[in-house]
């Protein structure tokens, strides 16, 4: 079929060459001229898609893609349909279809998970909406998911997508915060003196083997202590909303939301709140305060906390 694609950027590009691939004629728009677009506006865009017109909006979730849908509102007929697979928070979703059907537009949100590795292995895909948009795009999202019967699943009503993939990535943040204290973990000690063999040696056979787990020793073949990375990790937003979410239906997630506070302690260089539980251990206890990290401390490694 034919279709829009808004936002041709690591996960746009690819998504239009995977379709393209797939037999589909994409028609794509983004705000780069060196992007590859085919069209130098929304308003050209639109205008060389036939009714009844599908537009996929993948630009960066809040203003930009709220004023990128606004702005389709304006320019699309009734019958046309805009999917969001962006990372917009599913309230926004809400909103955007409201807006939308008073023109007479469908609109469908569609969390994706494959990242620079969905061109070749497949996409998987969250959909929420009504069950004729879906039906409608059923042939894009089966060129896009993986092969195979799993990788799409219609969620459930608009939103549903959004949220499905804002809790799919609150348990990335917990998968991969378990792999990184167990990498430092191994790190620290002298008994094992191959720590890349041995997250290696977990790939088969093991009830922790998974793909972030092939990543991740693919990170330590290019760099075997990672030496060249800072110790800072951003959060995309999703981790946030996952812990609102639970607070919002008391569904206790201390894991997930353990792994997005450490998210926020690698921002700190010099932690506040350290500071004050090393003032005190001393006051009470007489414990030994470190000025810098590394300084030499009296008494034993557990009464050393460095600052830094």
């Amino acid at each position: 079929m034919q279709l829009g694609l808004i936002g041709l950027g690591r996960m746009g590009g690819n998504m239009a060459e995977r379709l393209r691939r797939g037999g589909h004629d994409v028609v794509g728009y983004d705000q780069s001229p060196q992007s590859g677009r085919d069209a130098e506006s929304l308003a050209e865009l639109v205008s060389k898609l036939t009714a009844p017109r599908a537009v996929w909006v993948m630009v960066p979730a809040g203003s930009p893609t709220s004023q990128t849908i606004t702005a389709l509102g304006e320019l699309l007929e009734p019958g046309d349909v805009v999917i969001d697979g962006g990372n917009s928070r599913y309230t926004d979703d809400q909103e955007h279809a409201a807006a939308l059907s008073t023109k007479g537009v469908g609109f469908l949100d569609c969390g994706v998970s494959g990242g620079v590795w969905g061109l070749t292995e497949g996409y998987a895909l969250m959909v929420g909406g009504s069950a004729d948009n879906v039906a409608f795009l059923q042939p894009v999202f089966d060129t896009l998911k993986p092969e195979g019967d799993s990788g799409f699943v219609h969620a459930g009503a608009v939103g549903a997508g959004h949220f499905a993939k804002m809790v799919h990535n609150g348990i990335e943040y917990g998968i991969m915060q378990a792999y990184a204290e167990g990498w430092e973990l191994l790190e620290a000690t002298d008994l094992v003196t191959d720590v890349r063999a041995t997250f290696a040696s977990w790939q088969q056979g093991t009830v922790v083997r998974s793909w972030l787990l092939d990543l991740a020793v693919r990170a330590l073949e290019e760099d075997q202590h990672l030496s060249s990375l800072k110790g800072y990790a951003q959060d995309s937003g999703e981790g946030r909303w996952t812990v609102e979410a639970a607070i919002d239906h008391a569904v206790p997630l201390p894991v997930i939301t353990a792994a997005l506070f450490a998210r926020f302690a690698s921002r700190q260089q010099d932690s506040p709140a350290m500071k004050m539980i090393s003032a005190l251990r001393q006051q009470f206890g007489g414990h030994a305060v470190q000025a810098t990290a590394g300084a030499a401390g009296e008494g034993s490694a557990a009464d050393a906390y460095p600052t830094g």
